[in-house]
């Protein structure tokens, strides 16, 4: 079941709004579980803008390499540092400790425009 507080895309993405114009973006569980192992992420840097739908990194498992788009525009604040170091985290708490980056949103009506946990539950057939 995926948090009901997040916001979810096509590609796989989840953002969570820590406050009005910030949050947390990272890869769905459904994502995690069908890309298997994670060995290798990355990430921008602080400070990179990005519009909505921009790459903002690639994460590699034992099956494959793929593409990571940001669901949102804006101005990255952070980065997860404990995923760079470990990326299986990734795997284990994807909602939680397994964030990818912080990001500073550019256009909040962008977020209206992303699936509910129950869109996303029902687009991945959950």
């Amino acid at each position: 079941m995926n948090p009901k507080k997040y916001k979810y895309t096509e590609q796989h993405e989840w953002v969570f709004l820590e406050s009005v114009k910030v949050g947390r973006i990272g890869i769905t569980d459904y994502a995690q579980s069908k890309l298997g192992d994670i060995v290798f992420l990355e990430l921008p840097s602080v400070g990179t803008q990005l519009k909505r739908f921009d790459k903002i990194g690639e994460i590699e498992s034992l099956k494959a390499v793929s593409d990571i788009f940001t669901p949102v525009s804006g101005k990255v604040l952070d980065v997860n540092q404990s995923v760079i170091d470990d990326p299986s985290i990734v795997n284990s708490d994807p909602y939680g400790n397994g964030w990818l980056i912080k990001f500073e949103i550019g256009d909040l009506p962008e977020i209206d425009t992303l699936m509910s946990s129950e869109e996303y539950d029902r687009f991945t057939g959950l």
